[in-house]
């Protein structure tokens, strides 16, 4: 196999990691798997990335193929349809983050990676559509439909807390 030059490997890695990893969490729920995935996409882009017009390319082109991954893995027959969340709390700085990603991973795959781009990646509709290679009008519609679901699975943990 070929050696692609590992000169800014670990630039990459410090640069890209945590978000590859947070964004496998998201879509596959549980930090086995989302390590695989995080050390897959590492691989592919060490040894089979395209050449790259900018940074702003590389990452997306990294956020793609994690995607891809994930739904590789939620597709294979061996995975099973489980959510684990043991430990999320630990690859989130705010409390509030943790509980809000809990609810973010029980939202349908569809949703999962729109509301994760957009809200904590801080991605443009317009971006996320040409990441993900969809229709600028579907990335509106999964964000709202993702943000419906949240807002009523979110209220029904404030009425619980609340007594109500």
């Amino acid at each position: 196999m070929p050696q692609r030059p590992r000169s800014n490997f670990s630039l990459k890695y410090k640069r890209y990691g945590s978000m590859v990893f947070k964004i496998a969490m998201v879509n596959l729920g549980n930090k086995e798997d989302a390590e695989e995935t995080m050390q897959e996409a590492f691989y592919k882009l060490l040894y089979k990335a395209p050449q790259f017009k900018n940074d702003d390319h590389e990452k997306a082109w990294l956020i793609k193929i994690t995607v891809n991954l994930c739904r590789d893995i939620l597709r294979s027959v061996w995975h099973k349809r489980v959510v684990k969340m043991e430990d999320i709390e630990k690859y989130y700085d705010d409390p509030s983050d943790s509980s809000v990603m809990k609810e973010i991973l029980a939202l349908p795959v569809k949703y999962k990676t729109v509301i994760y781009l957009y809200y904590f990646e801080d991605y443009s509709i317009k971006q996320i559509s040409e990441i993900l290679k969809t229709k600028e009008s579907a990335i509106k519609m999964r964000l709202q439909r993702g943000r419906q679901l949240l807002k009523f699975e979110l209220k029904g943990i404030e009425n619980e807390s609340s007594g109500y």
